[in-house]
C-alpha cells in the first residue's frame, strides 16, 4: 500500500463542496419554512376541525 499526498487542490475543492452543500441545506430549509407558514396562514388554515376566534 503506498502512501499517497493529498494535493492541495483536493482540499479547495472540499471546502467549496461543503460550502456548497450547506448553502442547498440552508436554502430547502427555508423553502420549507416559508411552506409550513404559508400553509398554516392560508385561508382554509381553520378547516381541520379547529376553531379560529376573532
Amino acid at each position: 500500500m503506498t502512501i499517497r499526498v493529498e494535493h492541495p487542490l483536493h482540499r479547495r475543492r472540499l471546502g467549496r463542496n461543503l460550502a456548497v452543500g450547506l448553502l442547498l441545506a440552508a436554502f430547502i430549509l427555508v423553502v420549507f419554512g416559508v411552506t409550513v407558514v404559508k400553509l398554516g396562514t392560508g385561508p382554509m388554515a381553520g378547516a381541520q376541525g379547529e376553531v379560529i376566534s376573532k
